[in-house]
């Protein structure tokens, strides 16, 4: 069992105008990389700021190595964060900048020097050692940030949005970059972001966040492929979501009826029952439309538009019921369905989820 190394125990907050976390409790072992996902607003940096001890919960504890923080000032706290603005001494150059921590806690010259030479050895910026943050990229400027960060050997290093300043290619790059360095150091990372596919790519948890609580915590395979809500549904990824009526259900299949038509879902995990209403979310790149019916489906629709998505091709259909789908195919734009063809949209059952159905176990 892993060792947990952080305990946030019914966290709330309030500013005056109106809670900004409600009861939020989570446990994150030693070692783990957890994100914070979510949309502006949803209390991903106050939850934060309340672990690194710059907020104060109105309620809850924090609990950091078995040892409640929840009153201790943020220098006594076995905590760093790295922010967005990098927040680099811009007076110091990157030498100085990464030792500055080392320098105010106390260390010998020696100990600076070598933990110094250790951390550029680690985020590659060796060669920069004597250069001043203005002539450094936005990329460099980041790894000392991270590097000064980590000279310091905190327990838990804090990243809030610490890649949204970059370009999407340098971001991408940087994811991993962090995550090479979260791994070799075995250092606890708790990474704030409001774009989904970074936290999928870097994340061993996802803690998707709504109104000041968690809406689903688990991997990102658990977030994509089995939503507990609606919201998460929506949130991650692109999807089609069908509400509909349980017809029959044979063995670990369902065929569920909308007013769209009807589809087989698998009812492994969720344990339908006939009558029931349920939510069905398909992604977009397992959506197919196929020109002829398929078998345990009936759900036909018209094109709207087709699109060439670089190796494959999106097809927009219009269903029965006026909601709109998207189907990913791997043909040729010259092969693909045209506006205004018939087609039927089909997806394999098991690559499907009902909404919430994972909470009734297996």
């Amino acid at each position: 069992m892993q060792e947990i190394l952080l305990s946030l125990q019914h966290i709330s907050k309030d500013f005056g105008e109106g809670p900004v976390l409600s009861d939020v409790s989570l446990e994150v072992a030693r070692g783990e990389f957890v994100t914070l996902l979510g949309a502006s607003g949803c209390g991903k940096t106050t939850t934060l700021r309340i672990i690194s001890g710059l907020e104060t919960a109105d309620e809850g504890r924090v609990i950091l190595s078995g040892q409640d923080m929840t009153d201790l000032p943020p220098e006594k706290r076995p905590v760093n964060t790295v922010f967005q603005s990098y927040a680099l001494f811009p007076h110091m150059n990157v030498e100085k900048n990464v030792a500055y921590g080392l320098k105010v806690r106390g260390e010998d010259k020696a100990t600076i020097k070598a933990r110094v030479k250790e951390m550029l050895e680690l985020v590659q910026m060796s060669d920069y050692a004597r250069r001043m943050p203005a002539q450094l990229s936005g990329g460099q400027r980041q790894r000392i940030a991270i590097a000064r960060a980590l000279a310091l050997q905190p327990q838990l290093l804090l990243l809030d949005e610490p890649l949204g300043a970059l370009d999407l290619q340098l971001r991408r790059q940087m994811q991993v970059e962090l995550k090479r360095l979260q791994k070799k150091l075995g250092i606890t990372f708790i990474y704030i972001t409001h774009d989904q596919e970074e936290a999928v790519n870097m994340s061993d948890r996802i803690c998707v966040m709504r109104g000041g609580r968690f809406e689903q915590i688990g991997t990102p395979e658990e977030i994509y492929d089995q939503p507990m809500t609606r919201y998460v549904a929506q949130f991650i990824g692109r999807s089609t979501i069908f509400t509909g009526k349980v017809k029959s259900v044979n063995g670990n299949a369902a065929v569920i009826e909308d007013e769209n038509g009807s589809f087989t879902v698998d009812a492994s995990r969720a344990r339908l029952t006939v009558g029931e209403t349920c939510e069905v979310c398909v992604r977009t790149e397992r959506m197919r439309a196929s020109g002829t019916p398929v078998d345990g489906f009936s759900l036909p629709g018209t094109v709207r538009e087709a699109r060439y998505a670089g190796g494959s091709v999106e097809t927009f259909v219009l269903m029965a019921g006026g909601a709109e789908a998207v189907a990913t195919g791997e043909e040729r734009m010259a092969d693909a369905a045209k506006p205004g063809d018939t087609v039927y949209l089909y997806w394999n059952p098991a690559q499907a989820a009902v909404i919430g159905g994972a909470s009734h176990g297996a």
